[in-house]
């Protein structure tokens, strides 16, 4: 017989107790429980004032003075900055001038219509000294007294004084018209290069709070670029980004769980305001607003936390850890893996709607 040494035989019965006893030990298992459960969408959250806008110049130019300060109080068509630029100015001049040409010309005292007027008062003339001359002829024609020549010839003159009358008073009219046209024209580009030289005053739309200045004095400005952003002043919402396969769950209405870094653990609700209806295609979220029912004192722009929606919620659900799950739908039980039926979940907990009762123990699977 082999002889053993005592310290390996110690080693074998220790491995053995060891083996012996996890064999034996009982596995991790509960009942399901019932309790309130709630489903709720995950978002991110900013706060942003309410009718917060970008505030562009409707003309270019150098920006000569801020009337204000980030963080001042603004009302609405108070200034905000000055812009410098002589061209509208020289076009409002030109515009002037061109609309002072076009007032004479349409009023009748330019050469164009004066000498319209001539040829008028002339085609008249002739026309009244043809008709009286054709109207002697063909009296006398009628009597068989002079030629058919020279009747043919006033009548011939007649007819041309007629026409040529009819075209001279056509051309009159036509032409001014056309002066009345280019007389309103020139009043428009005038009314308009009036508004680009008051552009130059940017002013506030609402009243509010200048929260940035993007331009500081010197520096160009131009038509594409925002020169300051104004916003509520007391009026704040939450935007918040929601993924797209959660986006479906949400409705106008919905209470909001809201936190925030700046407040730490403090939960504060809010109700959802507004779903926009498009996705963002490079983060792949939707953004929708809800409103504070009841705000923290203090709000600034741009502060972010995190935000849960409820989307149901269900008193006495019958429900198991998510952790016993095998799968999306499968539990293990002293009689082997089920299959159930789930139904709402939070982060910790799922709804069992039918397969499984209050009275039977699941098995927490093996990690």
């Amino acid at each position: 017989m082999r002889y053993i040494p005592f310290s390996h035989r110690l080693l074998l019965s220790l491995l053995f107790v060891s083996v012996f006893a996890a064999c034996n030990k009982d596995q991790e298992k509960i009942l399901p429980s019932e309790v309130t459960i709630t489903e709720s969408v995950y978002s991110s959250v900013t706060i942003q004032p309410d009718s917060l806008y970008q505030v562009y110049a409707a003309v270019g130019g150098i920006l000569d003075k801020n009337f204000v300060d980030e963080g001042d109080s603004l009302a609405k068509g108070m200034p905000i900055a000055q812009i410098i630029n002589n061209t509208p100015k020289l076009n409002m001049e030109n515009a002037k001038l061109n609309l002072e040409l076009a007032r004479e010309n349409y009023s009748g005292s330019n050469a164009i219509i004066r000498a319209l007027i001539d040829e008028i008062n002339a085609a008249e003339l002739k026309y009244k000294n043809d008709s009286v001359n054709f109207s002697r002829q063909k009296n006398l024609w009628d009597q068989n007294i002079g030629s058919k020549i020279e009747y043919e010839n006033r009548k011939l003159a007649y007819e041309l004084s007629s026409n040529n009358l009819a075209l001279l008073k056509g051309n009159f009219e036509r032409t001014k018209s056309e002066l009345k046209t280019k007389l309103k024209q020139a009043e428009n580009n005038y009314e308009t290069s009036i508004i680009a030289t008051k552009d130059f005053t940017v002013k506030s739309k609402i009243n509010g709070k200048l929260y940035a200045l993007y331009k500081n004095q010197g520096e160009i400005v131009n038509t594409m670029e925002p020169i300051a952003a104004i916003g509520s002043a007391s009026d704040f919402i939450i935007e918040m980004l929601v993924d797209e396969v959660d986006i479906v769950k949400l409705k106008i209405g919905q209470t909001a769980l809201i936190t925030l870094d700046a407040y730490g653990s403090e939960v504060y609700t809010a109700v959802l305001s507004k779903i926009y209806p498009r996705k963002d295609e490079r983060s792949q979220t939707f953004k929708i607003e809800a409103l504070f029912t009841n705000p923290p004192e203090v709000l600034y722009p741009g502060l972010a936390g995190e935000g849960n929606i409820i989307v149901s919620q269900k008193e006495n659900a019958l429900t198991i850890p998510k952790e016993y799950l095998i799968g999306d739908n499968n539990v293990k039980t002293e009689e082997g893996i089920i299959e159930i039926v789930t139904g709402i979940e939070d982060m910790e907990r799922v709804e069992v709607r039918s397969g499984l009762d209050a009275n039977t123990y699941i098995i927490k699977p093996e990690e």
